[in-house]
């Protein structure tokens, strides 16, 4: 796992174990490019900071967009009603018009008042004086995004801490169907953890597919073990169905999953050929894959030399960039992708 994700998941499970031991901050500074980590902070800050009875009055959730800095320093210096705190939640926080007058505010938190600032996309300067005082006496999280190689790992974990397991294809269907935003991925999962019961343990492919609307048959996880094996009719066939549902199957997303996967290919080229005694483990931790796909990426760099994976990668690069402009001519979308399937498997 990379460093930035180490310390953003060290770093969330610190908080989250504190909060449900009930140890509070002051406030809270929530940043970054992956909010689905402030999202279940501040869904167990509203559960475990007040009680039921308590939130109706002494809850209060803000959007930055239509409140400012000052005004939300003045709500957090309110005093509770009948409860040992209140608690002020800013949503969009990066929208906030003049953030920096929270800077007081940083410096001495009201003891009664739990603020909690949720920035999406976005995160403080760190040079700034704002950030500094956040530090001082607030706790600061900052999130990075899953990287894509790392997804089916997440997919398995989550679906573990739930009591259950995944088919490894089942993990890849929905990495490829979801890609790294968390909070559609959360969503889907969820789903399929429910539709599971308790008479079932495991997620298959059909789960997904009966749940999710992913087709086990025509899918972008099919369509790249077809291209791995050159198996030319099936990658004709799907790439014909995708054609004829682009709503469902639009061309720049089948795009982004056949490069990421020739990327793989290339990768590997440079693993085994650096050192030929890789082991599967170090193969597949850097591909992202699990040791159940290894074969097929052996598979695949038998049929796509180091330079044919560039070549395909470029032909990919072309053809995403003559779709977005005048460049395809008259072509649909579907004839450009079965002329790019065609160049690429011969």
């Amino acid at each position: 796992m990379a460093t930035r994700e180490k310390e953003t998941e060290a770093e969330f499970q610190k908080i989250l174990t504190d909060i449900k031991a009930g140890k509070f901050a002051p406030f809270y500074l929530f940043m970054g490019d992956e909010p689905y980590y402030s999202d279940i902070l501040i869904e167990e800050i509203t559960e475990r900071s007040l009680l039921p009875e308590e939130r109706g009055f002494n809850l209060l959730v803000l959007y930055g967009l239509d409140v400012t800095g000052r005004e939300v320093a003045e709500a957090a210096m309110k005093f509770p009603m009948m409860a040992a705190r209140q608690v002020v939640i800013v949503r969009e926080a990066q929208l906030l018009d003049k953030m920096d007058l929270l800077e007081n505010y940083f410096k001495n938190p009201s003891p009664t008042t739990l603020l909690v600032l949720a920035m999406t996309n976005k995160s403080l300067d760190k040079r700034g004086t704002l950030y500094k005082r956040a530090l001082e006496k607030g706790v600061v999280l900052e999130t990075s995004p899953i990287k894509e190689n790392r997804l089916v790992f997440w997919i398995d974990r989550y679906i573990k801490d739930a009591g259950k397991s995944i088919d490894p294809d089942a993990a890849m269907l929905l990495a490829d169907y979801c890609g790294t935003e968390l909070r559609k991925l959360t969503l889907e999962l969820d789903k399929l953890i429910v539709s599971l019961g308790g008479a079932e343990s495991v997620v298959t492919p059909l789960h997904v597919e009966e749940n999710i609307g992913i087709s086990r048959e025509y899918n972008v996880f099919e369509l790249t073990k077809a291209l791995s094996s050159k198996d030319v009719s099936k990658a004709f066939r799907i790439a014909g169905h995708f054609g004829d549902s682009p709503k469902q199957y639009p061309l720049i997303m089948t795009l982004a999953i056949i490069f990421s996967h020739f990327t793989k290919i290339l990768k590997y080229h440079a693993i085994t050929n650096k050192n030929r005694s890789a082991g599967s483990g170090e193969i597949c931790s850097a591909l992202g894959i699990y040791p159940f796909h290894i074969q097929e990426y052996i598979t695949a760099s038998q049929n796509y030399s180091y330079i044919k994976c560039m070549e395909v990668i470029s032909m990919i690069r072309k053809c995403d960039s003559a779709s977005k402009s005048n460049d395809r001519g008259e072509a649909t979308d579907k004839e450009m992708l079965l002329e790019l399937i065609y160049k690429i498997v011969h």
